[in-house]
């Protein structure tokens, strides 16, 4: 029986394969490109960071640098709101110069308290199991429940950590530090309050949660830190940090 060979067919890659080939190259390259520039010089993988004092003071740094730029920004803005010869301009100028001080813009000196807020002795905090050893930390709503009784009190200015708080200001835990306008801050927590010192003291003892923390602050096996000094000579910076306005550019002329 005669036999046959079968020759084997030598196929050249089709011209889809031959043209996709590049194109996901290209499109792979591009990819590359977008994340490095949305990335803006830094890690898009947030498994980069160890832990989370890294994280925190990477956050801090890139929070300065947007406030940096803020800061440039609105000074052009105000030079060349000087610039403009308009009565209603001025006028507008004046009532927002007149609430500046309200506003937290301007440096305040005055009686006042300075409280100081801290964690137990870690000797206490190792020993310490579930409830205890939650209360023996100084938490977010700690900070902020001193910071509202002295807002009722008639505090005129408060900060924290030499930081101006404001209005719009958060109060944010981050493992053991607060952060205020982007920047971790460890304890102790120091909070000053220029203010009636009699008016200050009163609104302090007269709230329910600063109670508690003050009486958890009195048992030994606890032992949370709470400290309150009286001062005649208090000074609060004026507000540093960013505010609200989000975009503003030259209008044209006619």
């Amino acid at each position: 029986m005669p036999t046959h060979v079968t020759t084997p067919v030598h196929r050249t890659p089709s011209r889809r394969w031959r043209l996709g080939t590049p194109l996901v190259v290209l499109a792979c390259g591009a990819l590359f490109v977008v994340s490095a520039l949305n990335s803006d010089g830094t890690d898009l993988r947030p498994g980069r960071y160890n832990n989370l004092s890294q994280l925190v003071a990477s956050e801090a740094n890139r929070y300065q640098r947007l406030e940096d730029q803020v800061h440039t920004m609105t000074t052009q803005v105000n030079d060349l709101t000087a610039q403009v010869s308009d009565g209603s301009v001025s006028t507008y100028r004046r009532e927002a110069a007149g609430v500046r001080e309200e506003a937290g813009l301007t440096k305040l000196t005055g009686e006042g308290l300075t409280i100081t807020m801290s964690d137990a002795p870690d000797s206490l905090i190792q020993q310490a199991t579930g409830d205890t050893a939650t209360q023996m930390v100084v938490h977010q709503q700690d900070v902020q429940a001193v910071v509202n009784a002295l807002w009722r009190g008639g505090a005129k200015a408060i900060t924290i950590a030499g930081q101006r708080i404001i209005t719009t200001t958060g109060i944010k835990c981050t493992g053991s530090t607060i952060t205020l306008q982007g920047v971790p801050h460890p304890q102790p927590f120091v909070i000053e309050a220029v203010g009636s010192i009699n008016e200050l003291t009163s609104a302090l003892d007269d709230d329910s949660y600063v109670a508690m923390y003050r009486a958890q602050a009195a048992q030994p096996t606890i032992d949370i830190g709470w400290d309150m000094t009286p001062s005649y000579d208090l000074t609060a910076p004026a507000y540093t940090g960013l505010r609200d306005l989000n975009y503003a550019k030259v209008t044209p002329s006619e």
